[in-house]
């Protein structure tokens, strides 16, 4: 089996290629034209938009069913403050849930990676790092706000003063602590958010960093961390299932 990594195929042709059995992690497919594909328990989870399967346009498909599968995910889509703040309300508390889901298993676990995806506590310290990345630094103006247990996203290289430790292991109750202070911070961002701010820009932080120094729409600020505590704990959420069957398996072993 073969490994392509960080490698550019853009404006290739394949024909007569047999994928089956791969797994595409962070790839793109702007503008890719598929004839004659066979797709078979096929298992896609990203961003979908215009995306035309044999004539039809499948991603407001796709939207409305998981629209009303879950109707709180229409309040990530906030276009007012009023909105942001009901979002917020709504991740605070189905967060509380999945945390209380998390403290039921052996801690050990919750350092485990489900098929390759980080593990619970690799989600929340990714969480840090977003909050501080585009709260504290974009929007607020703080230049080097970031936690030491922050995580970059996976294809982010070292940046001069981010934090960058993927071998750390804090216990959970460190990363929890650490998030209460940055979700109270967002809390306050929110209630005191006017539909003026929102429609505004940042001023740029020119210190070394990340988000790098430029002015950011308000809206692309405080709708990334929506985006990403929503995305994440849906991710948390699924592997919480697979590593709650594995600790059933192993007291089932142990009786």
């Amino acid at each position: 089996m073969g490994e392509h990594v960080k490698q550019d195929w853009s404006g290739s042709r394949f024909e007569e290629v047999d994928f089956s059995g791969s797994r595409f992690h962070n790839v793109y497919f702007q503008d890719v034209v598929m004839r004659g594909a066979w797709l078979e328990r096929l298992d896609i989870d990203g961003e979908l938009r215009s995306v035309v399967i044999n004539g039809v346009d499948v991603a407001p498909l796709v939207e409305a069913e998981l629209d009303r599968r879950d109707p709180d995910r229409v309040l990530v889509r906030a276009t007012d403050a009023a909105g942001y703040r009901a979002a917020w309300e709504m991740l605070e508390r189905r967060w509380s849930d999945t945390v209380t889901r998390a403290r039921a298993l052996p801690e050990h676990l919750l350092h485990a990676r489900v098929d390759g995806e980080w593990s619970f506590i690799e989600t929340l310290r990714h969480l840090l790092l977003a909050t501080d990345a585009w709260v504290l630094r974009a929007y607020l103006g703080q230049p080097a706000p970031y936690h030491p247990l922050g995580l970059p996203h996976t294809e982010m290289g070292e940046v001069d003063g981010v934090p960058h430790d993927r071998d750390a292991r804090p216990s959970l109750e460190e990363v929890l602590a650490a998030r209460a202070e940055r979700m109270a911070v967002v809390r306050r961002v929110l209630d005191e958010l006017t539909d003026d701010r929102l429609a505004g820009s940042t001023e740029p932080v020119t210190a070394p960093g990340y988000p790098e120094s430029e002015s950011f729409p308000v809206a692309r600020c405080l709708g990334a961390i929506l985006n990403e505590e929503w995305a994440h704990r849906l991710y948390a959420e699924r592997d919480l299932a697979v590593l709650q069957a594995r600790a059933s398996e192993s007291e089932g072993a142990q009786a």
